[in-house]
């Protein structure tokens, strides 16, 4: 189980090649919740989202002979990118399985980073072998998107940032999907003193994190159906080894909830995030009074998205039905 010295040595290793992202507060926010919110802000770190800090750890901490050879992963969104830019950085190839289905904005955004793309359909186990199928012939080193110590270190080191900066919070929250930024905030808390509580908060429509932990067992990811599409993954055996043991709580919250608290970041802060980056504020919304007059830390996790699909527009944009 990865330490907060595992997180700190990971965050002498990136120094210079991620951003020190800034932590804002809002007092309308404020208001809104009965707490007193500090906005870990990585939706400004570089590729838009947390996910470079894990990917720049896992491939900075190669050595030459296996860096030699590429990384490779499998991803729909944010650490495809990220582990594409790291890659550059560090000047090797990556290839990046996406599934057909990909959103177009972050299979540009990946492209563009250099990485060599290799379509799939849109299932884990088509994910799994055309990946398979990609190591085998390049002889890359295989970085998952979160189920790895030295990704989950990486993120942890937002959390590190953020109680250096503000370091007598109560709680701290993020999302969590496959849980590599939960595990790194929840070591990095655990760790700390005074040593503040974690929540995690997950779409009510892709909640088997929350009923793992409920069960004290992986229970996988069937069939979600959120808005929240960096939160659709199911807990690897790493990251719920300490997700159970760290964590306080996950709380669920219904989409509605999500797209208002999206909604009200971009228009109160004036800063963009993505769905799910607003699920940790919209668990607090839903819950009023249940932190009341806290300190609380939230991880904006990221700002990737479609601009021409923002979720309070969807609707608006349905064809009408042409009459008689």
């Amino acid at each position: 189980m990865i330490s907060i010295a595992d997180v700190r040595e990971a965050a002498a290793r990136i120094a210079g090649l991620v951003h020190r992202t800034p932590v804002m507060t809002c007092a309308a926010l404020d208001d809104l919740t009965g707490v007193r919110l500090f906005f870990k802000c990585e939706n400004f770190q570089k590729v838009g989202a947390f996910k470079m800090r894990g990917a720049v750890n896992a491939v900075f901490s190669l050595k030459e002979a296996e860096a030699a050879r590429g990384v490779a992963t499998h991803s729909s969104g944010n650490h495809a990118q990220a582990l594409a830019l790291a890659a550059r950085l560090r000047g090797i190839p990556a290839f990046v399985v996406m599934p057909e289905n990909a959103p177009e904005v972050k299979r540009r955004a990946v492209a563009g980073y250099g990485a060599g793309i290799i379509p799939c359909a849109p299932t884990l186990a088509a994910r799994e072998e055309t990946l398979a199928g990609v190591t085998a012939r390049t002889g890359a080193v295989f970085i998952h998107p979160y189920n790895d110590e030295r990704v989950m270190a990486g993120q942890g080191t937002a959390a590190l940032e953020l109680l250096e900066e503000v370091p007598d919070l109560d709680v701290v929250m993020a999302p969590v999907g496959g849980g590599g930024l939960l595990s790194g905030t929840a070591t990095v808390c655990a760790g700390s003193a005074p040593r503040p509580r974690v929540i995690a908060a997950e779409p009510a429509g892709a909640d088997d994190a929350a009923r793992s932990l409920a069960a004290g067992r992986i229970i996988p990811s069937v069939d979600p159906a959120t808005i929240a599409d960096g939160l659709l993954t199911s807990l690897g055996e790493l990251t719920f080894a300490v997700i159970r043991e760290r964590v306080a709580a996950i709380w669920t919250v219904g989409e509605e909830d999500i797209v208002r608290a999206m909604r009200l970041v971009w228009e109160r802060m004036k800063i963009i995030i993505e769905p799910s980056a607003a699920v940790p504020l919209a668990a607090l919304l839903a819950r009023p009074g249940a932190l009341a007059d806290l300190r609380v830390g939230v991880i904006l996790s990221g700002g990737n998205v479609d601009l021409d699909r923002l979720p309070w527009l969807l609707d608006r944009r349905r064809p009408e039905t042409t009459k008689g």
